[in-house]
């Protein structure tokens, strides 16, 4: 199973504000234990959303806002991907994330879809198409 960790953005993420070498010592040990255990996908902070844009898609219109954005508190400013057996073994390692604003904040714990959970919607031929498109993303890593 895999799982978006998502890190909710703050007033100081939101102004740029980068973290400190404890913090960064703190999640870079963090990030090691992960690899370690075999269960980091991807992991990385984000840039405010000042330097951001949204594209609103309208019937057939798509209209481009640049940020900033309101509510920091409802951004992201990073993000892990992991693999592991359960949501209760995901929910264990956000756990041990170091608070990375030091501050009261929430870190968000979504499941990603898998081909299988979209039962038989997801014809063989979509199936290979999906398989094909994947290893060609590995390729180019």
């Amino acid at each position: 199973m895999r799982f978006m960790i998502l890190i909710k953005a703050n007033q100081n993420s939101e102004d740029g504000v980068l973290p400190g070498e404890e913090l960064l010592t703190a999640m870079g040990k963090y990030n090691e234990e992960l690899v370690k255990a075999g269960v980091l996908l991807a992991g990385e902070g984000l840039h405010p959303s000042s330097k951001g844009a949204r594209v609103r898609f309208s019937g057939g219109k798509q209209t481009v806002i640049d940020g900033p954005f309101t509510e920091a508190k409802e951004l992201i400013a990073g993000f892990w991907l992991i693999q592991v057996k359960s949501k209760d073994e995901a929910i264990e390692w956000v756990k041990r994330v170091p608070n990375p604003q030091d501050e009261e904040t929430e870190i968000e714990i979504r499941q990603v879809f898998e081909a299988e959970d979209f039962g038989e919607a997801l014809t063989p031929e979509l199936r290979e198409a999906e398989a094909s498109l994947r290893s060609q993303v590995a390729a180019q890593q």
